[in-house]
C-alpha cells in the first residue's frame, strides 16, 4: 500500500506533475485517502482544493461523490469546474440537485459539466433536467436542452417539442439534435 502522507505531501506541493502522480496514487490508496482529502477541501488556498477535487475525482464511492458535491459550492469556479468533471466520470444521483442548481453557475464551464455529468446518470436525470428546460434564463434552457439531446430519453420529446419554439437559437437547434437523436420527425417508407 502507498504512503498515503507521502503522496498528500505530494499533491499539495505546488508542483503540477508531482500533484498529479500523487492524485494517481491516491486513487489506489481508497478510503483512508478519501477521508484526507475531504478534509483539504477546506483550505483556504484555492490550488490545495482544486487538486483535492482532482484526487477525489479518481475515486469511486459515495464519500468521494460527497466530497465533489461539496466542491460543487466552492467559492472559486477552477474546483467547481473539476467537481462537475469528476462527477461525470463517477456519475452519482446523490449529486443530481447540485448539478442542476450548476446549470446556473455563473461560470459556464462549469454550467456545461454540469450538464455532462447529468447526462451521464442518464434516464434519471431527465425529469430534472426537463424542469430546467422551463427555466427563464436561456444559458441554462441551452445546456437543459443538450443535455437531454445527450440523454436521449423518449420521456423528453413533448418539452423537447415544445422547445422548438424557444427564442433561443441554440435551444432550438439543441433541441432538434434531440429529437433527430430520438427518431422524431423521420419519415420511413419502403423502397
Amino acid at each position: 500500500m502507498p504512503d498515503v502522507q507521502a503522496l498528500l505531501a505530494g499533491l499539495i506541493s505546488g508542483e503540477d506533475a508531482r500533484a498529479e502522480l500523487a492524485a494517481s496514487g491516491l486513487a489506489q490508496c481508497g478510503q483512508p485517502a478519501v477521508s484526507l482529502l475531504l478534509a483539504l477541501l477546506d483550505s483556504p488556498n484555492e490550488d490545495t482544493r482544486w487538486w483535492a477535487s482532482r484526487a477525489l475525482a479518481a475515486q469511486a464511492g459515495r464519500d468521494a461523490a460527497l466530497g465533489l458535491i461539496r466542491s460543487l459550492e466552492d467559492p472559486a469556479a477552477s474546483v467547481r469546474q473539476c467537481a462537475a468533471l469528476g462527477l461525470r466520470l463517477h456519475p452519482s444521483c446523490e449529486a443530481m440537485t447540485a448539478l442542476l442548481q450548476a446549470l446556473a453557475d455563473p461560470d459556464r464551464l462549469v454550467a456545461r459539466l454540469a450538464a455532462d455529468a447529468l447526462a451521464a446518470l442518464g434516464t434519471q436525470a431527465t425529469p430534472g433536467v426537463m424542469a430546467a428546460l422551463a427555466s427563464e434564463r436561456a444559458e441554462i434552457r441551452i445546456e437543459a436542452a443538450r443535455c437531454l439531446a445527450l440523454i436521449r430519453d423518449p420521456a423528453s420529446i413533448p418539452a423537447l417539442y415544445n422547445s422548438l419554439d424557444d427564442p433561443s437559437a441554440i435551444v432550438h437547434y439543441w433541441a432538434e439534435q434531440a429529437l433527430e437523436r430520438l427518431g422524431e420527425g423521420m419519415v420511413f417508407f419502403k423502397p
